[in-house]
């Protein structure tokens, strides 16, 4: 049995699977939880005591269903918030010797690349350029990919840009997000991938090779179980669907002009996300402003089912 745990900025998510036919794989059990582990990073450099006891207390949970499974092969995997916490040694050791998992700080790139690679079945093997992007809690990967065929991609170019959807709530302010505010958070990420954008343009790729964007995380989920109108959040319904530019639109500007109240409110975003969702949006807006392509492909799917394929790659060695 196989296990994959990322503990990001925001969330702590573990998959548990066992192989299948064709090199995939069967999942047999799922746990996510919002744990803010980035909660105040950006202005005071270290890990919060609270916020090291919510994920130590979602670990407990995790180390426990692996134990359940009878895992024999585990790779839990930590990015940004680790990465940039002066106390992210203190808090690995603690929740090595308090629930036994050896968490491994991977770096930007090992972060793209596992993305991309857990998210290369949805990618149209006809159009041999890509977008893919992962939105996070403390940053956002971009990675431009050569389609090589089915299954198939390379990894030809990355950025990993450190505005989060955290991030930018905790600077800008995700409870009260007037339409400035709102504008000057999506102009500091267009800022900030400007080089990036310079050196891969939408418009060279798609007439040259076909060109397809693909975005994977809480952010572009949330947005179409919203647009979906679900009563509550189903991945089946959610991974691989897509979204037009102009659907896209809509439901931004929807939630734009919700209260915080509101936002909570909604089944599909609910409290613990209804501070950062506009950020995540504000993200994305970026994006789409840099690459705009009138479909946008939605992955329920990247580091944990990268690591999987890794995982499961190395036991037939």
């Amino acid at each position: 049995m196989f296990a994959a745990l990322d503990l990001g900025t925001n969330n702590c998510r573990l998959l548990i699977a066992e192989p299948a036919r064709h090199g995939t794989f069967r999942i047999v059990d799922a746990f996510s939880r919002i744990v803010r582990l980035g909660e105040g990073l950006a202005s005071h450099g270290r890990i919060a005591d609270a916020a090291i006891e919510r994920t130590l207390d979602a670990l407990q949970v995790c180390a426990g269903r692996m134990r359940r499974r009878r895992v024999t092969h585990i790779r839990a995997i930590a990015t940004e918030a680790c990465r940039r916490a002066t106390n992210g040694g203190e808090f690995l050791a603690r929740a090595l010797n308090e629930t036994g998992i050896a968490l491994e700080v991977i770096s930007p790139a090992e972060e793209a690349r596992l993305a991309v690679a857990g998210c290369t079945p949805l990618l149209d093997p006809d159009r041999r350029r890509a977008l893919v992007f992962d939105i996070g809690g403390g940053s956002t990967e971009l990675a431009w990919l050569a389609v090589k065929g089915p299954d198939r991609a390379e990894m030809l170019d990355w950025i990993s840009v450190p505005l989060g959807v955290v991030t930018l709530a905790e600077r800008f302010g995700g409870v009260e997000v007037d339409a400035d505010v709102y504008g000057r958070m999506v102009g500091e990420v267009r800022d900030a991938m400007a080089g990036f954008a310079a050196r891969h343009d939408a418009r060279d790729a798609a007439r040259d090779f076909g060109f397809q964007l693909l975005g994977t995380s809480g952010t572009v989920t949330t947005l179409a179980a919203v647009r979906m109108n679900l009563p509550r959040y189903d991945r089946s319904r959610v991974d691989g669907s897509w979204m037009t530019q102009d659907e896209i639109n809509r439901v931004i500007a929807d939630i734009k002009a919700l209260s915080f109240d509101g936002r909570a409110a909604n089944p599909c975003i609910g409290r613990d996300r209804a501070d950062l969702v506009l950020a995540g949006c504000a993200i994305l807006d970026a994006i789409l402003e840099a690459w705009p392509e009138k479909r946008l492909r939605i992955a329920d799917r990247g580091l944990r089912e990268g690591v999987l394929m890794g995982l499961m790659a190395e036991s037939k060695a």
